[in-house]
Formats: structure tokens, C-alpha cells, sequence
């Protein structure tokens, strides 16, 4: 996994903030639509998000308006001028349009990102973000070409394995993935397991990561289940 300083380099020598020249970047290299989001505020105890939600689900990794997905945009000097006006605000890429994102749990991506690696397959960018509301745990994000958002269910039918049952979710049109190092609450910073470069840039189509997927995301859940005394079964 990339290695993703604590807190990014403040120093009065370091140039522009980190998150300008990383948004820019993902604009002007990957041609991929940018979104600035919420942020985290530190004080007196634990950081909050800038929504001003006492209890907000994704602090420092959401949308900071209703209009965001509209707005979004791959244009370098208009996200140059957002992250000017708010250098702090967390780096969100619209799913659904250049990628959609298979989104897994950090222990069974790990395995399976491990199985892919050596099968030799195809694979893009890999994110570790934090979990969505409801979930626990941070998530790994694989970028695929777009479109398995509506197919996941039926994909995951004709493997045997039945699409409730498996932690394994697409995020697709509508949806975002934060980009790193965008810092989110309370984990730290969002980071690459792969990063983006010029030998991912042909994104896999995500039938043929969705077999390892699936099969990590099974062997977890079992492993939780004994851990837990809960009962197997995730077929």
C-alpha cells in the first residue's frame, strides 16, 4: 500500500496545498470529473465536520451542497479556482461517469487484491476510504469501467452466490468515491492501495474482478461468523 503521510506537509516551503495539486491532477491526467466536499474542523476533542452535524455519517467525505454532481467537472482551472477559494475541502470523483467503483471491505479487498495480483489480472486504481453510513470499518474501492452498477445482482447471481449476503456493493451513477489524500474522520486520510498511473489508465471491466471479489468477501464473513459464534452461510 502507497505510503500516506499522517497529515499532509503544511510547511510555508511546500508549494501549493496538497489537495489543489491532487485534484488538479486527477482533472488534468485522468481527465476524471472533480468535486470539492466537506471537510474536517479541528477544536476542543475530536474533529468535526464541516456540515456542522454533531453526528454526521461521513465527516469530511460527502458533498457539500445538493448541486454537486451537476458541478462537477474535469476542467483543471475551474477546479484549480474551488480548492483556491476552500484548500482544505475533501476530493470527491463522481461515479457512474468515467468509473464506477466495486466497494469492499478492507480485509477481504485486501485478499482478494493479493489473489488478482497474482493471477496477473487487469486492475485500476484502488482506493481505502472509510466505510459508508451503516458499515464499519474502512472499505476498498476498485475503479472499473462503468455500467456494473445495475449488472452487479445478476453477475453475482450467475457465480452462485446470492447478492444480499455478500458485502460487496457497486457505486455507480449518483454515488462518489472520496479521493485521496482527501483527510476524512476518524481514520485519518483517505489513500491509494494502487494508485493511479499510466499502466492503469485502461480501467478492467468488472466481470473479472467480481468472481475474487466476491469469493474474499465470502471467505470474511465466514471467518467474522466464527469469530463471532454467528452462523455461516453466505451462499
Amino acid at each position: 500500500m502507497d505510503d500516506i503521510p499522517d497529515s499532509p506537509d503544511r510547511g510555508s516551503d511546500a508549494g501549493p496545498p496538497a489537495l489543489l495539486v491532487e485534484a488538479v491532477g486527477y482533472a488534468e491526467t485522468r481527465h476524471w470529473e472533480v468535486a470539492p466536499g466537506a471537510w474536517l474542523i479541528d477544536g476542543d476533542g475530536s474533529a468535526r465536520c464541516s456540515c456542522g452535524e454533531r453526528r454526521c455519517a461521513l465527516p469530511g467525505a460527502h458533498p457539500i451542497d445538493t448541486d454537486w454532481a451537476r458541478r462537477a467537472c474535469a476542467g483543471p482551472g475551474a477546479v484549480r479556482h474551488w480548492w483556491t477559494e476552500r484548500p482544505e475541502a475533501s476530493i470527491l470523483l463522481p461515479t457512474g461517469r468515467s468509473f464506477d467503483v466495486l466497494d469492499v471491505p478492507e480485509v477481504a479487498g485486501c485478499l482478494a487484491l493479493a489473489r488478482m495480483e497474482r493471477m496477473g489480472l487487469q486492475l485500476g486504481p484502488v482506493a481505502v476510504v472509510p466505510a459508508a453510513p451503516g458499515r464499519s470499518g474502512r472499505r476498498l474501492h476498485f475503479l472499473v469501467l462503468p455500467g456494473v452498477a445495475a449488472r452487479l445482482p445478476e453477475m453475482l447471481r450467475r457465480l452462485g452466490w446470492q447478492p444480499g449476503r455478500l458485502d460487496l456493493v457497486a457505486r455507480g451513477e449518483g454515488d462518489w468515491t472520496v479521493a485521496p489524500p482527501s483527510r476524512v474522520g476518524p481514520g485519518g486520510f483517505a489513500q491509494w492501495a494502487r494508485s493511479p498511473s499510466a499502466f492503469n489508465r485502461w480501467l478492467p471491466d468488472a466481470a473479472e474482478l467480481v468472481s475474487p471479489l466476491a469469493y474474499a468477501c465470502a471467505r470474511e464473513a465466514r471467518s467474522a461468523a466464527g469469530r463471532s459464534g454467528r452462523p455461516v452461510g453466505v451462499r
